[in-house]
């Protein structure tokens, strides 16, 4: 049975989402502060954690980074407002399996847990070969077609390669591509977290361990360097790998030999090595964040995937994709999206890309409540994303146009009519989402002509 951490200091929500575990038939623990969560991990092991990113100790990274520490396999989801979801997508970079906003879909939690368990699983059994015929969707734009163009022409040779993107933009996704397409597709395609790993466990996940060469190693491990013997190793977030296990990785694409921690003989290896990051890495290599060397001896060719915001065009492509998979994973028969809401998905950020997207549209059909996705099933940032493009957008407006009254007036009168469409036209309750009283709001509408 898999234990859960949900980590609140609303004792009710806290109570609330553990019971809904418990009959589920999870085993739950809770906790209402960072502090006391951490005490409850010295005493037991959880496989999965629910926290709250505003907590009175701590901050969602502070925390995210200690519960780490202790156990770095336990997945982290973090718990916020609509107001905080880029510090969320920076949770993600830093480790966090997921985030979810309030307020939180009970079987958007259920979901959450069965899919991790289940990856869990699948880890502890020895990769197997990645089978070439897994379904690829890609993009309509130029910068998507040019991708492809990239992955079709160093796919088949054995270069190494460094993909680099924004969180979420799908950067496992076009390695395993590169690998289904090369001469190693009947072998192992073997992926390592690096953001999720300690420095003390770099170096035995990559490499392996011996028995007894450090507290816990309590039998021999194999590295994922061996198990990916003939195939394709993917180092995810490599960016994030200290200063000592860069060396020790430079020292292995060199002599491509490793040696197991605590170990005294040397392995040979025969892998082909594909790694990313979410920051420029060359860049990094010359602020000297990230080894120069390991840098040279890594780019023998580079793929830079665009974020989501930049290539408007394949959105609803994936919006297509994503609602297809939703419908199947939750055994629901929504059919389409109203034109209104596309409208939103078209003019939001996607701070978090891809994965953003398809968070957004799984739970956007998981609320509805027909066979159609409306403006009440997406969450609140969605719907005043497009305000935020406006001020992103200043720069294209000429300075005899440059008007702060009309641009303030028009981002109020959006606000508005935003809120009216989300609450069926109910001053009263629009009123309140505002926070303004009846009178002001009636005085905007009037002002701006809203009927």
């Amino acid at each position: 049975m898999a234990k859960i951490l949900v980590i609140d200091d609303n004792v009710d929500s806290c109570f609330i989402l553990s019971s809904y575990l418990k009959k589920e038939k999870f085993e739950t623990e809770e906790a209402y502060s960072g502090k006391s969560a951490l005490k409850l991990m010295e005493k037991h092991h959880f496989d999965i954690a629910f926290c709250d990113y505003r907590l009175p100790d701590f901050d969602g990274i502070d925390l995210l980074k200690e519960m780490k520490k202790k156990n770095p396999a336990m997945g982290v989801v973090i718990m916020t407002a609509y107001a905080d979801v880029k510090i969320a997508i920076q949770c993600v970079r830093s480790g966090a399996l997921d985030y979810i906003t309030k307020p939180i879909h009970h079987q958007e939690m259920v979901l959450l847990i069965r899919q991790f368990l289940d990856k869990e699983d699948k880890k502890e059994q020895k990769p197997s070969s990645s089978k070439s015929t897994e379904k690829y969707v890609w993009g309509k734009s130029s910068q998507s077609q040019r991708l492809v163009k990239n992955i079709e022409l160093i796919a088949p040779t054995d270069m190494s390669v460094i993909i680099q993107g924004e969180s979420g933009t799908g950067k496992e996704y076009v390695a395993k591509a590169i690998h289904n397409l090369s001469k190693r597709k009947s072998k192992p395609f073997v992926a390592i977290d690096c953001g999720a790993l300690s420095e003390e466990l770099a170096a035995s996940e990559m490499f392996g361990h011996i028995k007894g060469s450090f507290t816990g190693a309590v039998q021999d491990k194999t590295g994922q360097f061996e198990y990916a013997k003939g195939g394709t190793l993917f180092l995810d977030e490599i960016g994030n790998l200290s200063y000592e296990n860069q060396i020790k990785l430079l020292r292995v694409l060199q002599e491509r030999k490793i040696r197991k921690v605590g170990g005294n003989n040397d392995i040979d290896i025969d892998v082909r090595l594909l790694v990313a990051s979410n920051e420029n890495l060359t860049e990094a290599a010359r602020s000297g964040k990230f080894r120069e060397d390991l840098y040279h001896r890594l780019n023998e060719f580079m793929i830079t995937i665009d974020p989501l915001r930049e290539r408007k065009q394949d959105i609803k492509l994936y919006v297509e994709y994503f609602l297809q998979d939703a419908n199947e994973a939750l055994g629901k028969k929504v059919k389409e999206i109203d034109d209104l809401t596309y409208e939103k998905l078209m003019s939001y950020y996607w701070h978090g890309n891809l994965r953003e997207l398809k968070n957004v549209i799984k739970r956007a059909v998981l609320v509805a409540n027909s066979d159609v996705v409306t403006l009440e099933c997406i969450p609140e940032e969605i719907m005043f994303g497009s305000l935020k493009n406006d001020i992103q957008n200043l720069n294209d407006i000429p300075l005899n146009n440059f008007d702060l009254s009309t641009i303030v007036a028009e981002a109020e009168k959006r606000a508005i009519l935003h809120v009216l469409s989300k609450v069926a036209n109910n001053r009263s309750r629009a009123a309140e989402v505002l926070k303004v009283d009846r009178k002001t709001l009636y005085n905007k509408m009037k002002q701006y002509g809203i009927e």
